[in-house]
């Protein structure tokens, strides 16, 4: 038994002792917390609110990926997101609350192409087979507000296509880690759209120069 709980220490020490062992731990910690905090302002920019009233309602342990969520209903239902908060942590499902409101399933619905599968296969499939007049009537689970309503502030925020989010959830990836490569790849866009800026620039800068000196 000593002999075990010897090596277990040793092994323990190796780990955390070692400085580039714990600055790999520290690293993967720092940048799980960038991720949300992105996740966090792109949730404030989107639907115009502090970054901070955004961490202030997770506190009250809404899960990350349910925080558009809040924000989406408490909009459309023109309350304090706070109100919504207590809803919601009083047992009551998103359907429940929105109907709680006036509204109807209708606001969940985004145009997207022909999906088949999970997880928006089934939801998508109810609009599709319903009448628009019959749309606030459709029965939504908790799972199928949340991946509506990420859908739509990932694809709204970015002008992100809806078909490459819902891809990218079909194929696991947290809401968290899609808004990450989503708002990469529009960096990425706007970077380009800069350099052909000032190459078309530095190009007429040229021509003038040369002009002149004929």
């Amino acid at each position: 038994m000593r002999n075990f709980l010897t090596i277990k220490m040793i092994a323990l020490a190796v780990i955390f002792g070692s400085p580039s062992a714990r600055s790999d731990v520290e690293l993967g910690i720092g940048i799980h917390d960038g991720e949300l905090k992105e996740f966090h302002l792109a949730i404030g920019n989107f639907y115009k609110v502090p970054e901070n009233d955004v961490v202030i309602v997770r506190e009250r342990r809404i899960p990350d990926e349910e925080l558009p969520v809040i924000f989406f209903l408490a909009q459309r239902a023109r309350v304090a997101p706070m109100v919504i908060v207590e809803l919601r942590l009083g047992g009551r499902s998103w359907l429940d609350i929105t109907h709680f409101y006036g509204l109807g399933a209708e606001i969940y619905h985004i145009n997207v192409k022909t999906v088949s599968g999970p997880p928006y296969g089934k939801a998508l499939g109810y609009y599709k087979n319903r009448p628009k007049r019959d749309w606030r009537y459709i029965k939504l689970s908790d799972d199928d507000v949340i991946n509506l309503v990420n859908l739509k502030f990932i694809s709204g925020h970015y002008g992100y296509s809806p078909d490459t989010v819902i891809k990218m959830r079909s194929n696991g990836k947290s809401f968290v880690s899609i808004n990450k490569d989503a708002k990469a790849k529009k960096s990425a866009k706007q970077d380009s759209g800069k350099s052909k800026q000032e190459k078309s620039k530095s190009g007429s800068t040229h021509q003038s120069k040369a002009s002149k000196k004929r």
